[in-house]
């Protein structure tokens, strides 16, 4: 379908990644013609203009502006503009001529169309990943003027998606509640989301899924898409008053925060989008497969993901190194490998208003440093992880009394304070100097395998002491001091978090191994929770723990069987006072970690199928590439109103190959069916399997394995 004019991506592996993106480039600015399910090879892109043809409406242009990749006021485009600018306030209707179009393979397109009225170049990249046919776009604007030019907006790629789709999946939440995923109709007119926190945020999560309202998780069409961006960002759908259908995802500029010189650029954040025709499980599994193809580390893959122990819950910032040695004693006997000293461990850290910035072992806790801990840890089989929240000051600080100037804020304002905290300003090249030193500092001295990377609170005065906007150049430092921690120390694996969920996007994982999903570790809220967040990223990043009998925030109590059967389905930890555990407490928790390691390959490189359950339900399985081998889960959330809950249809299976069914956990559960029993895995997804009678708040989880007729 190639030819000068018309540029298509294709993916190779047509199982999983059926798509296809065609981009019209006949045009003075390049736009999308097509994009959704894999055409024919009969099929050519003549055709395909041919159909978009429509008649002149009346009282409209007679001919009818294209929907180009960044759309502009000034072109007859009535809707929303992928390109704002100006100088001194001056702006010209646009004469863009397309100049390059550079196709060096069947899965990477560049096309370089210059402004002549604005002087103004736009260079759009756009690439489809081989394996999962996950689409990565750039918008790249360059000052081909020798005046400043000022950016207001310039987001990534439009794309169109068809109007027909008239269904909206977005991700909204709180502290504690983050990836609720909501569904609302499509409205004629924009739909938009913007968000001003300064990092990703726990209410408005880059992410949208477009689709129809007969699609399920395991049909119909749906077309998703993430901004890979930990910074202010904008998303939104715009069904235009001609019926035509755009997206437009990109960074939220605050009032001159990017000014170009003569010469200068601005590119971007990627846009990452995906299309479906198999329900949102298709839509996941390419995203997932995306991450583990082009993004997940060898430093990740050389071993598999440790059980963590993280000490937060069980000692919060009363810090004694004896009791930490004997949790450490506890963890290692329930086959945790990597311990994790929270939040606590520096100078003068008794609370969260003091010592923050002060990156130096507080001596009156730890006479003899962390040395001690860190050997006792290694000597029972354990790696060792540290805590840190190095973007953080607290005002009760050496580090702020000797450099107050280093933090975001205006100098004539009263400093807003979270969580008693300030915000340093990353772009000064003191502040990077020093934490750069500070933590290469704890890394040479100690044996640390592992860094919980946090960052409580958003940024309330995004701008330095001149009055300048910075969370532009804060995130793009951010990513630079971690880059360089990167180069230093590339075994070092690193978690996200941001109380808990406040930065999760694929613009932090190019340069963090996992993600820390929620503050939240009460297990009926994770349910929920880990399904918003597996829509678009896999289990083996999402950062799952066993709390407290009592949850620390929801104060619910759950059966031990259900909150390590929720965890088990991630990178599983213990978050919880070990020696409040009850012997029959530590007895499950044990024996969930041995089936977590027992399941571990699976997990955490399986396909994930979510069910199609009754309100009352939860549940879903993951299912090895080549269906030989299941686990799947099915929480009872709530009463039904029947005698036994209804059959559940299951999923991903190879409908002519034959399954054993075993109940794995809880251990005392009885066996689903008869053992021995073997199932075609197309009577399993048609005929369904009749779930055992549950308490509300319990669940079940059960293994397939593939089996013959001699075994």
């Amino acid at each position: 379908m190639q030819s000068q004019s018309y540029h298509a991506l294709s993916s190779a592996d047509s199982q999983l990644a059926n798509s296809q993106l065609i981009v019209d480039c006949s045009g003075a600015s390049p736009n999308l013609l097509y994009w959704g399910a894999k055409l024919s090879d009969t099929t050519t892109a003549d055709m395909l203009k041919a159909l978009n043809i429509r008649q002149e409406a009346p009282s409209c242009c007679a001919e009818e502006a294209p929907i180009s990749l960044s759309p502009m006021h000034g072109t007859g485009f009535l809707g929303q503009s992928g390109f704002r600018g100006h100088r001194a306030g001056l702006y010209k209707a646009p004469d863009c001529r397309i100049e390059t179009v550079s196709q060096v393979n069947p899965q990477q397109l560049l096309i370089v169309t210059q402004d002549r009225a604005n002087n103004i170049r736009f260079t759009h990249r756009l690439a489809m990943d081989p394996h999962s046919g996950i689409v990565q776009a750039t918008t790249e604007v360059t000052n081909t003027a020798d005046t400043e030019l000022t950016l207001d907006r310039c987001d990534a790629p439009s794309l169109k998606v068809p109007s027909t789709l008239n269904q909206l999946i977005s991700f909204e939440g709180c502290w504690a509640g983050e990836f609720q995923m909501q569904r609302n109709n499509r409205p004629t007119g924009i739909y938009s989301r913007e968000n001003i926190c300064g990092r990703t945020s726990h209410h408005n999560f880059p992410g949208l899924i477009i689709t129809d309202q007969s699609s399920t998780e395991t049909s119909g069409e749906a077309y998703g898409l993430h901004l890979g961006w930990s910074g202010n960002h904008r998303i939104s759908t715009e069904i235009l008053g001609d019926g035509r259908g755009t997206v437009q995802m990109g960074e939220l500029l605050l009032p001159g925060e990017i000014i170009l010189p003569a010469g200068g650029s601005y590119l971007s954040p990627t846009l990452y989008a995906g299309y479906s025709n198999t329900g949102f499980n298709g839509l996941s599994q390419q995203f997932h497969r995306y991450y583990r193809s082009a993004m997940r580390s060898q430093r990740t893959d050389n071993k598999p993901r440790p059980v963590h122990y993280n000490s937060w819950e069980a000692v919060y910032f009363d810090h004694q190194p004896a009791q930490l040695m004997q949790l450490a004693e506890e963890a290692a006997s329930l086959g945790a490998e990597r311990f994790i000293l929270d939040d606590g461990w520096f100078r003068q850290r008794h609370d969260d208003s003091t010592g923050l910035g002060d990156w130096v072992v507080d001596s009156a806790v730890y006479p003899q440093g962390l040395h001690p801990l860190i050997e006792h840890c290694e000597s029972l089989g354990m790696e060792f992880g540290l805590w840190i929240e190095p973007e953080m000051v607290n005002p009760d600080s050496e580090l702020f009394r000797a450099h107050p100037d280093w933090v975001l804020g205006a100098e004539s304002n009263q400093a807003i304070l979270a969580r008693n905290q300030l915000v340093l300003n990353l772009s000064l090249p003191d502040v990077q100097s020093y934490l750069l030193n500070s933590i290469q500092t704890l890394l040479t001295d100690h044996r640390i395998s592992y860094l919980k990377w946090d960052m409580n609170r958003d940024i309330h005065q995004p701008m330095d002491h001149h009055g300048k906007a910075m969370v532009h150049q804060q995130t793009h430092s951010l990513y630079s001091l971690l880059a360089k921690i990167r180069q230093q120390f590339p075994a070092l694996e690193i978690e996200s978090c941001a109380s808990g969920g406040g930065r999760v996007d694929l613009g932090i994982l190019q340069f963090t191994d996992r993600v820390w999903v929620s503050d939240n570790n009460d297990a009926l809220d994770r349910l929920a929770i880990q399904k918003g967040f597996s829509m678009f990223f896999p289990a083996d990043i999402m950062g799952t723990h066993v709390g407290a009998r009592k949850g620390h925030i929801t104060g619910r109590t759950i059966d031990i069987n259900t909150r390590a059967g929720v965890a088990l389905f991630g990178h599983m930890g213990v978050e919880a006072d070990l020696m409040a555990l009850d012997r029959a407490e530590r007895s499950c928790l044990q024996s969930a970690i041995v089936l977590h390691k027992r399941y571990r390959p699976l997990i955490h490189s399986g396909d994930l199928y979510r069910l199609d359950t009754p309100d009352y339900a939860h549940s879903f399985g993951i299912v090895a590439a080549n269906k030989s081998q299941a686990l799947f889960s099915y929480t009872l959330l709530t009463r039904h109103n029947s005698t036994l809950p209804q059959p559940i249809r299951l999923a991903g299976l190879e409908p002519d190959m034959m399954y054993t069914i075993n109940t794995e956990w809880p251990s005392d559960c009885d066996p689903i069916l008869p053992q021995q029993s073997r199932i075609s895995g197309a009577a399993l997804m048609n005929q369904g399997i009749q779930m055992p009678l549950l308490k509300p708040q319990m669940l079940v989880i059960f293994s397939l394995q593939k089996t013959t007729r001699d075994n």
